[in-house]
């Protein structure tokens, strides 16, 4: 079995994962999971890849000079995080929207922002509104909106227990806050509305 470095990010993991094994009263060794701490350390590097993507490259000179203001909105990106309180996943939908101020974003970017963030430990609401922000800096838009539906494992399957909860979090700025009518158009386009 080829060993990570110890001193490599996540090197450690393994012999974490193999003392957790021990202490829930289980045998590292056993041959179901002689092979399990490093999938561990190989699933964490996936799911934690947001802490090493420079934000610098996300955009990737795919922003674009268009005479275009009116909202552009990219719904139901699917996304998956990890919640730092338990370490157990959430997953959901983000829904942006953006109104542009002579510049757009390629397609796929929207995306690619929202996994960039996603990937790493979170909280929802600040998963939010790094998103929102993120757009906001770099686009130099009118305004920006994020929302985000998830549910929370940590409260699916532990605690509370609720199979039906789901959290629901926005983030609104610019024109998207000042705005009602605006506000309005873009939860009218991701199928939300004020009243919902």
């Amino acid at each position: 079995m080829r060993r990570m470095d110890e001193q490599a990010p996540g090197g450690k993991i393994p012999e974490a994962i193999r003392t957790l094994l021990a202490e829930i009263g289980e045998d590292p060794d056993r041959p179901g999971l002689v092979g399990t701490p490093d999938r561990v350390r190989r699933m964490y590097a996936e799911l934690t890849e947001g802490y090493r993507i420079d934000p610098e490259t996300v955009l990737n000179s795919a922003t674009f000079e268009v005479d275009y203001d009116e909202m552009v909105v990219v719904r139901d990106i699917e996304f998956y995080s990890l919640c730092e309180h338990h370490l157990l996943p959430f997953f959901g939908r983000a829904h942006v929207g953006y109104l542009p101020r002579g510049r757009i974003i390629g397609l796929s970017k929207i995306p690619r922002v929202v996994d960039m963030y996603a990937h790493r430990l979170q909280v929802q609401e600040r998963l939010t509104h790094q998103v929102a922000g993120f757009l906001m800096e770099r686009l130099r838009p009118k305004g920006v909106a994020c929302v985000i539906e998830a549910t929370h494992l940590c409260t699916v399957m532990r605690g509370v227990r609720k199979q039906e909860a789901t959290m629901v979090t926005s983030s609104m700025l610019g024109t998207f806050r000042a705005d009602p009518r605006t506000r309005s158009e873009f939860l009218t386009f991701i199928g939300r509305t004020s009243e919902r």
